[in-house]
């Protein structure tokens, strides 16, 4: 029987895992032959393309009310990121950072971190809490695409507050529409000519491993939750202990096939814009979108310790980050044993979870 189900939540990971990543490709292949805009591409998948894992467990978890796999989930995530991730691509390669990344998504990352903190010290989080997050992710994609190359260096921390508190967003999404609308007037005939070419192998392919893809999420994330929800039950353990676990890392593994690529091409700058970028992710939208789904209710483990491990872990990076602007072997292999020891606390404190 144990077996089974770990048969089946290891084909649950996979699906997912493996679903997210061809979903993706064939989403951005699909939008990019219709003609859709780089902007709306980048908006929509390729800013959120590692965190649909997570984004697919917790939507599943929240249908069933399972809030303890929520937040175990993407709490254990964030961490997982940095400790694990970042630790084992450092500890293999170094890897540089620029200034303008630590300045504006790094104190982000942070921000995002502390505001969730805030919002779960009365043990939950409401839906009116949960669209805060969502604008706030909104803001944030946003922010990033209305800044110009030659000016990254200007916009950090201040500015994307300031943005989002002067409502900046919402005139961007105005002129993004007005813009659509008055482009598909002028491409109308091409647009046609277009969805005539739906019928081509090309285009077919990619809808069938769209839909393909689809099915294995939707599937791979019900056995990852119902077996998460079998073993916490078995083993008499709760569920927020399963998400930190068995779901953060499973589901972070897109995060380091990425990271890892990156760094073997020296592009170190991109590994941790990838972890930083997916930390910011999982807490403004997937909780953002689990919260409005169902109110999330938050156990003491979370509050009391993983919560704020979180917070001084993402700390502790942006500092090791300021020094030399690059992350070296040594301080990825402390990392890497910095979350060994926090997996190890889970086990032998006395929380109670």
């Amino acid at each position: 029987m144990a077996i089974a189900e770990i048969l089946l939540f290891a084909l649950g990971l996979v699906l997912l895992v493996k679903g997210s990543g061809f979903f993706v490709k064939a989403a951005a292949s699909i939008a990019k032959r219709l003609g859709v805009s780089e902007f709306v591409i980048g908006l929509t998948l390729v800013a959120v393309g590692t965190s649909i894992p997570e984004l697919a467990a917790s939507i599943a978890a929240s249908v069933k009310h399972e809030s303890g796999l929520i937040m175990g989930n993407i709490v254990g995530s964030n961490i997982a990121n940095i400790g694990l991730i970042l630790g084992l691509v450092a500890s293999f390669s170094v890897l540089k950072v620029r200034k303008e990344m630590l300045d504006r998504d790094g104190y982000i990352m942070l921000f995002a971190a502390l505001l969730f903190f805030f919002f779960i010290i009365n043990k939950s989080i409401s839906r009116l809490e949960a669209l805060i997050f969502l604008l706030f992710y909104l803001a944030y994609i946003l922010f990033l695409f209305s800044i110009k190359a030659k000016d990254r260096g200007k916009y950090h921390f201040r500015e994307f507050i300031n943005y989002f508190l002067k409502l900046e967003y919402l005139s961007r999404i105005k002129y993004e529409m007005a813009s659509s609308l008055k482009n598909a007037k002028k491409t109308s005939f091409r647009k046609r000519k277009k969805l005539m070419e739906l019928f081509k192998a090309a285009i077919l392919k990619d809808f069938l491993v769209l839909i393909i893809s689809l099915a294995a999420i939707i599937l791979g994330a019900k056995y990852l939750v119902e077996e998460a929800i079998f073993f916490a039950d078995i083993l008499s353990i709760s569920s927020t202990f399963i998400g930190i676990s068995l779901i953060a890392v499973g589901t972070s593994l897109p995060e380091l096939s990425v990271s890892m690529a990156a760094a073997k091409k020296g592009y170190g700058n991109i590994a941790i814009g990838n972890i930083v970028g997916s930390n910011i992710a999982n807490i403004f939208l997937i909780i953002g979108i689990s919260g409005l789904i169902s109110p999330l209710s938050v156990t003491k483990l979370t509050i009391s310790y993983t919560a704020p491990f979180m917070i001084f872990i993402s700390i502790l990076l942006l500092v090791l980050m300021q020094r030399n602007w690059k992350l070296s072997r040594v301080e990825g292999i402390a990392l890497l044993a910095l979350y060994a020891l926090f997996m190890a606390s889970l086990f032998f404190l006395n929380f109670a979870i």
